[in-house]
């Protein structure tokens, strides 16, 4: 059923004239690998140069690119340090290269990428932590973007700054020197979990399956489950199914990991980039949500979508202080698409998810663990011509006292993607007790053109001084905000009510 969406008198939207756009000269240090065969022959290239030489060259090269990296020195090293098992094979004994040496040959193994030089958008605005020496009306935030590089390569980065009495932001100066986490794999793996998470994703039908759930005990790390991967190899080495399987073990496990950013690090200069193997073609669309568990304590947590090219994986990024970070994929059989959001906190003793499982529609789930999505109940499905493509939500949502707020984004003709709001019953949200039958924001003249045109996305707003701050990417290309006055919008939402078969 068709809904005439034009008897309502539209909800007043303020756009605010400030601009987030991608900065080219905001680069990260990567690590740089071609072939086994190159890398061999451009090792013993680098070590027939004379010792002088040597020298010349790598003080080039700090000269150039010191004032451009934090310690370059050190990701010089940290690179030479994953070629050891090329060196293995050269016979060259690492404790027998000077600390020229190692710099010298882990710069050639190093590149430059423009983290932001293709795109900066899908926003998700969360509150600080540090809300300290800050005048009446004033809040600190944070904002974390979707940023992307060469090869469409996506990767969340944060800008911070403080919003006003007047809802004016103002963003902190963002640093140049770019910061990688520390990558940690510590993680212990429970065999019951990872067995379902990995039947979820594939069948079962190999010789390789038997033998490792033979070889699994009831924990594990991620250096006993390589040990295991590599024994299970030897014995099924013809087999082709068991080799996929197995390599799907191993980029399944890669999917757990912990991050750590250096003290010395404003949160604009620390970049979570794709670490593990289900990441490797990006980090797709963070949604943050400031969570405040029962006791009190208060956890950011931010639900992404990982893409290795071919698959998708729905995964948890969670942090206290925004230093520490870790990483755990999502179970379930809810969780396998796009577009999961976390309420803010527990309903019921629940824990409640927004999702879309069909990529049409949207749906509510509850689970009494974070990680595990049984089941699912269809919320909303599309009523009108701007949303008749699909439906979902952009960002987590958000109380109020009328209810819980949903910014939701609609795809129509032309494939347009347009945003509007819907209220949830604050004891039930799988109850829709308000939906805007028209459009909040749609694309303007201005907002239109870019990588991707006729888009408006979010990824996550907030509430400050009785005003709904919306932050939202232009068509995939740059960001900007608007604000909506709170009162008027609950108004509206309560006249509207829901459609009969929402």
């Amino acid at each position: 059923m068709l809904i005439n969406e034009n008897t309502y008198m539209p909800v007043q939207v303020l756009r605010k004239n400030v601009l987030f756009e991608p900065d080219k000269s905001r680069v990260i240090a990567r690590f740089l690998y071609t072939t086994h065969e190159r890398s061999r022959d451009l090792i013993s290239k680098i070590m027939a140069i004379p010792e002088k030489k040597q020298q010349e060259i790598l003080t080039n090269i700090l000269r150039d690119f010191s004032r451009r990296h934090r310690s370059i020195t050190r990701i010089f090293t940290k690179h030479f340090n994953r070629l050891l098992h090329v060196l293995k094979e050269l016979d060259i004994a690492p404790d027998m290269i000077n600390a020229t040496q190692k710099a010298l040959i882990g710069a050639y193994f190093t590149m430059e990428y423009s983290i932001e030089a293709a795109a900066f958008f899908n926003p998700s605005m969360i509150e600080a932590p540090d809300q300290s020496e800050l005048t009446e009306g004033e809040k600190r935030i944070i904002i974390s973007f979707r940023a992307t590089g060469e090869g469409h390569v996506s990767s969340v980065v944060f800008r911070s700054g403080i919003i006003d009495h007047n809802n004016d932001i103002v963003i902190d100066t963002p640093g140049k020197m770019l910061e990688s986490p520390e990558h940690i794999k510590n993680h212990i793996y429970h065999k019951k979990s990872f067995r379902r998470k990995l039947n979820e994703m594939r069948d079962r039908a190999s010789v390789a399956y038997d033998v490792m759930m033979e070889k699994l005990t009831d924990s594990f790390t991620y250096e006993e489950l390589k040990r295991y991967v590599k024994e299970t190899q030897e014995l099924v080495h013809e087999d082709a199914e068991s080799l996929i399987l197995l390599n799907e073990i191993m980029w399944l496990a890669s999917s757990h990991y912990e991050m750590d950013f250096s003290a010395d690090t404003h949160i604009a200069e620390r970049v979570i980039f794709p670490i593990a193997d289900t990441e490797i073609k990006g980090i797709e669309d963070a949604r943050f949500v400031r969570f405040t568990e029962e006791d009190g304590e208060i956890i950011y947590y931010a639900t992404y979508t990982a893409y290795d090219g071919i698959s998708i994986l729905p995964k948890l990024l969670f942090t206290k202080d925004f230093y520490h970070f870790k990483v755990i994929p999502l179970h379930g059989e809810v969780a396998q698409n796009k577009g999961m959001a976390l309420f803010p906190r527990k309903i019921n003793g629940m824990y409640v998810m927004l999702c879309r499982v069909d990529g049409i529609n949207n749906y509510i789930a509850y689970s009494a663990s974070i990680t595990v999505w049984r089941e699912a109940t269809l919320l909303q499905k599309p009523e009108y011509g701007w949303e008749l493509v699909q439906i979902g939500n952009c960002g987590s949502p958000i109380e109020t006292e009328a209810g819980w707020l949903v910014i939701t984004h609609g795809v129509g003709p032309v494939r347009e993607y347009v945003l509007s709001i819907s209220l949830l019953d604050l004891n039930d949200p799988s109850k829709v007790i308000g939906r805007l039958p028209y459009p909040l924001i749609m694309p303007n003249e201005k907002e239109r053109e870019g990588y991707v045109p006729n888009v408006v996305y979010s990824c996550g707003s907030m509430i400050h001084n009785e005003d709904l701050i919306i932050p939202y990417a232009m068509s995939d290309y740059a960001s900007t905000y608007a604000t909506v006055n709170l009162r008027a919008l609950l108004t509206a939402l309560k006249e509207s009510g829901a459609p009969g078969n929402s």
